[in-house]
């Protein structure tokens, strides 16, 4: 085990308060589980899930004071995470009021550190060579509330989950966040209005188009995105009745995305885990394309009372056995759209819906080839047409459902490590095991200065 030493000289500080530590939230209420689910979820896997934790998330390091005063409190404070834990950012300044607005966005730096970017063909580009990187007024949080004022209903709205790009980048910069585009090619939500898809003869055309859309996107942004689905959904639909897509387009678009992007630019392949994803993504890195993450999608929609009495539906040896799967491509895994629906809107269909995302996102968090989580719908009502309206983490006056707490008791309090520790000499060692991610060490020094500093351990 690698051990991380900082030595922090007095040269190397800045004032600042400690941060003040706040009391966890309460864990889902267990009983409204049945057994049947508590003995797939038992103990010992529950236990193995800890000890996963244990070895992948955290490191040894060493904190190294030369100028403590004796007798003073040293603090060690988790401030971030190197795990990235997201959600999409879909209904950015649409939710009909400037306080529920404010709410979806203090979530993000809150609890996540990444937010999804919509950039799906259809709508970011509704007219041809229109593309739609700068806000219109139906961007506007004037547009929306107007909307849910006059009882419309959003989803016949043309942007609906689908906000101007720019708005939400600069947003996301200013927090710190880390920037996921979704996608860059797809095998739906095509601009079928203007860029026909119905017989071979159109697929050069599709073709010349998609390469003229990634070019923009790349040159409009300049690296400011860190990650793109460069493809998406296309082992799931390729079987389908009427798929019709360019020969090699998966191919191509990730040859195309390595020469248009930085070099640091990190390039996924998205899908839910369908029998041929693997094997699809397995024959592309034979071809030679530069994928660095297989994104995973997994949307529990209707199936959470079912799960709940003990169907064996996302079960930790399911979940095993995909991912030792996913594990064969040798490269790391993003859980990249995740949905786990509550039931009803009722209590208990709340506390289903916590202790599911509780196990799954432990389970998930264990497994070394996984560094990111993203939640997909944050808000009830705000998920696609047809989706399940209690999908959300918050109702949809924004208010915290028992999942959102489950989610925030483990982030931001069982897996940060806060460690005070008092000085017994003026030059002294504090060796520490904590979670991977950044941390503010504060002391006192032997003239009596406040002193902070950052480090970060990997």
């Amino acid at each position: 085990m690698k051990h991380y030493i900082f030595i922090l000289f007095a040269g190397l500080f800045f004032t600042a308060s400690a941060l003040a530590a706040g009391e966890a939230p309460p864990l889902p209420n267990p009983d409204v589980m049945s057994k049947e689910y508590w003995d797939l979820w038992n103990d010992s896997v529950q236990a193995e899930i800890d000890k996963r934790i244990e070895q992948h998330r955290k490191a040894d390091a060493v904190v190294v004071l030369t100028d403590v005063k004796p007798g003073t409190e040293v603090k060690i404070e988790q401030i971030s995470h190197e795990f990235l834990f997201g959600a999409n950012i879909f209904n950015f300044n649409q939710l009909g009021s400037k306080k529920l607005d404010d709410k979806y966005k203090a979530v993000f730096g809150e609890l996540w550190n990444s937010a999804t970017i919509p950039f799906y063909w259809s709508a970011f580009e509704p007219e041809k060579g229109k593309l739609r990187f700068e806000t219109c007024p139906e961007d506007n949080p004037e547009f929306w509330a107007k909307v849910f004022a006059e009882k419309r209903d959003p989803h016949k709205e043309r942007f609906w989950r689908r906000p101007a790009t720019d708005q939400i980048v600069e947003f996301c910069e200013q927090k710190g966040l880390f920037r996921h585009g979704h996608p860059l090619v797809t095998s739906g939500f095509h601009p079928d209005q203007w860029l026909p898809r119905k017989t071979a003869e159109d697929m050069p055309e599709v073709e010349r188009q998609i390469e003229r859309r990634m070019t923009q996107i790349a040159k409009h942004y300049k690296g400011r995105i860190n990650r793109w689905d460069v493809s998406n959904d296309w082992a799931q639909n390729m079987e389908k009745p009427g798929f019709l897509m360019p020969d090699k387009m998966q191919l191509k678009a990730f040859k195309l995305a390595e020469k248009l992007f930085p070099k640091d630019v990190i390039f996924s392949i998205n899908c839910s885990f369908h029998k041929s994803y693997i094997p699809l993504v397995q024959d592309l890195l034979k071809q030679g394309a530069r994928i660095d993450v297989v994104g995973i999608h997994m949307h529990l929609m209707s199936e959470n009372r079912a799960i709940a009495k003990g169907a064996k539906i996302q079960t930790p040896e399911m979940n095993q056995e995909r991912l030792t799967t996913a594990d064969k491509t040798g490269l790391p895994i993003h859980m990249s759209e995740v949905t786990v629906a509550s039931p009803d809107g009722t209590p208990e269909g709340w506390q289903i819906q916590a202790n599911i995302t509780r196990n799954l996102y432990r389970y998930w968090f264990s497994w070394k080839s996984i560094p990111a989580i993203t939640w997909w719908n944050l808000v009830d009502q705000c998920g696609y047409k047809g989706e399940p309206v209690n999908s959300g983490l918050f109702t949809r006056q924004m208010e915290k459902k028992p999942a959102y707490y489950a989610l925030e008791r483990l982030i931001n309090h069982e897996w940060k490590t806060n460690i005070v520790q008092k000085a017994d000499k003026e030059n002294m060692s504090i060796p520490f095991r904590g979670f991977k991610g950044k941390y503010k060490v504060s002391w006192t020094d032997k003239d009596g200065n406040i002193k902070t500093t950052e480090i970060v351990v990997k």
